[in-house]
């Protein structure tokens, strides 16, 4: 896939013929090159596995597992860390999930600023549209529209122009990023929005700077009129940290399975004892999600779906009232988020061995994630082997 489009499609068995294609560039390559946008119109300099990641078509482990078959540690080494990213964003969220709240009271409190101030109204919408005339923004503003996609440099420099120059509030921003990435995390969203705007790593912002847009650019772009000497943002009280919610008993005899956009790789959840005997599907968008992204998710679902029937031997579909019966009602942890927040009540809750490794090392900065990554892989050598799922894709064809 050279470019990143809204016809992508997501299915487990693409996901695996994108992260073969992928590995050659997960080595070395990858650390000189990542941070270098060259536009939509050529191959990303990452590896663009990140809408399959999002919803567990493919997993964290998997990958991490995948690369180092193919690559030195040492090599890929940078990779490795972006992939733990992912998972300390997603821990570091469920134990602060005041972290949500407050971003959505946020985005509840910008949408009445735009409604009542015709100036911040004003400025939101040529941002939205790529009308503001700050050469590279007004790019990526267009590209994320018709793509659902950025490259991970330009979402920093995006966001921080976003708070820092044109004064917009963090929150819709994030909210304009959620509803329209075809990777949009709510974890990775929030969070990285919150660290540009020095809320994550208080004090910190990242700034986005004409010379270093320049360089990263290739040349492309050279904006100017950029606030580079901002102060970051602020809050009265910080989140406050809790503890990591303990996962559910799981029943044993015959189950009800639920899939949800967060987790869609039925065929590896540890279930136990339970016997599967009827799978639905729960499709919960992020609100005001674009069309492109609904369409994603259903696709991703409906494969999902098809193997968990084939997996189990069982009726899988999307949820409808009264689907499970008087069956125990089993899922994968779906983390702090829109599928957490419609799971049904008495939902027995299952949380992958990968998330009880990493998550509890995510309280507070990634320093603590990253220091935690050799124990962390060393243990999954010792449990379980640690053998790649993506059985004969270990290097690229």
């Amino acid at each position: 896939m050279a470019t990143m489009q809204h016809d992508l499609t997501l299915s487990r068995a693409a996901a695996l013929d994108h992260l073969a294609r992928a590995i050659p560039r997960t080595d070395r390559a990858y650390a000189e090159g990542r941070n270098t946008d060259r536009g939509p119109e050529v191959q990303p300099s990452t590896t663009a596995l990140s809408p399959y990641l999002r919803r567990r078509l493919l997993l964290e482990e998997e990958v991490i597992d995948t690369v180092l078959a193919a690559h030195a540690s040492g090599e890929a080494a940078k990779f490795v860390e972006e992939v733990f990213w992912r998972s300390y964003f997603k821990g570091h969220l469920e134990t602060h999930p005041s972290i949500w709240t407050d971003y959505h009271r946020l985005v509840a409190e910008g949408r009445h600023r735009l409604a009542t101030q015709s100036g911040l109204r004003q400025v939101f919408e040529d941002a939205v549209a790529g009308r503001t005339g700050i050469e590279g923004f007004d790019d990526w503003a267009s590209e994320l529209l018709h793509t659902g996609w950025l490259h991970n440099h330009a979402r920093m420099w995006f966001a921080s122009i976003w708070i820092f120059t044109l004064r917009l509030p963090w929150a819709l921003g994030a909210d304009l990023f959620l509803r329209h990435l075809l990777d949009g995390d709510p974890a990775s969203n929030t969070l990285s929005w919150r660290w540009v705007a020095g809320l994550h790593t208080r004090g910190k912002p990242y700034i986005a700077r004409a010379e270093n847009i320049r360089r990263y650019t290739e040349g492309r772009f050279l904006p100017s009129g950029l606030d580079e000497n901002p102060a970051p943002l602020d809050e009265v009280v910080p989140h406050a940290t809790l503890p990591l919610p303990s996962p559910d008993p799981l029943p044993g005899g015959e189950v009800a399975l639920l899939l949800h956009l967060d987790d869609l790789h039925p065929e590896s959840l540890p279930l136990g004892s339970a016997r599967v005997v009827r799978v639905g599907g729960l499709l919960a968008h992020a609100p005001g999600a674009a069309e492109s992204v609904r369409r994603a998710d259903e696709a991703a679902m409906a494969d999902a779906l098809v193997r968990a029937s084939a997996r189990f031997g069982c009726p899988a579909e999307l949820v409808t009232e009264g689907w499970s019966g008087a069956l125990p009602v089993v899922t994968a942890w779906a983390p702090v988020g829109p599928s957490a927040e419609v799971l049904p009540e008495g939902c027995r809750r299952v949380r992958r061995h990968w998330d009880d490794l990493v998550w509890p090392s995510a309280t507070r900065g990634y320093f603590q994630v990253r220091k935690a990554i050799p124990t962390i892989l060393r243990t999954r050598e010792e449990a379980a082997g640690a053998m790649p799922l993506v059985t004969g894709r270990t290097s690229a064809p």
